[in-house]
């Protein structure tokens, strides 16, 4: 059993009979009441993605799975193809489960493959991820107000919002847990 204030992205729950995989998560406080926890879970059986609400606090079954570390070979049709570092095999997942981590997802970049009964079921991806930048627009001398952002092309072919200070060929450091600019890289 997990409280519902320690889950994490891509684990396992068991509810009403069915597994579940934790593809994101909020916190929420309202301004009246408890504090919740809204999530959105895929079902390994079905396939069907639903979003579910639990009170902060409340207690769910979890389940253990295999961890594999693995790095990122490349695409194929609908499905990422990852080599485990330790046999070289391939793993392959579908894009529809990773899809927020397309746009930072570059060749070699190692992960952790969540496995159950013999099939992969999700990504854990690192904390950070460094990229380059591809291209930006130049900043404006005297375009800021507070926390000014541009929108810039990444490696990895993503776009984010990043502080106007930051230019093309710039490595920045990205947030993987929130997909948030952290800092510029030298």
């Amino acid at each position: 059993m997990i409280n519902s204030n320690h889950i994490k992205r891509g684990m396992a729950l068991k509810i009403d009979g069915d597994i579940f995989i934790i593809t994101s998560f909020q916190h929420h406080k309202p301004g009246k009441g408890a504090a919740i926890v809204r999530m959105r879970i895929k079902s390994l059986s079905k396939g069907t993605t639903i979003d579910r609400t639990f009170r902060s606090g409340e207690m769910l079954e979890d389940i253990e799975l295999e961890n594999k570390k693995a790095t990122f070979s490349y695409e194929d049709g609908d499905y990422l193809i990852f080599m485990d570092v330790n046999t070289y095999d391939q793993i392959s997942i579908a894009k529809e489960d990773v899809q927020d981590l397309l746009p930072y997802m570059k060749d070699g970049m190692e992960m952790t493959i969540l496995v159950y009964e013999d099939k992969a079921v999700s990504i854990i991806p690192p904390n950070f991820v460094v990229l380059e930048v591809t291209y930006a627009e130049d900043a404006i001398r005297g375009d800021t107000v507070t926390n000014a952002t541009k929108e810039v092309q990444l490696e990895s072919g993503g776009k984010m919002q990043v502080p106007l200070f930051v230019k093309t060929g710039d490595k920045i450091k990205i947030d993987l847990r929130d997909f948030s600019y952290v800092e510029r890289v030298t």
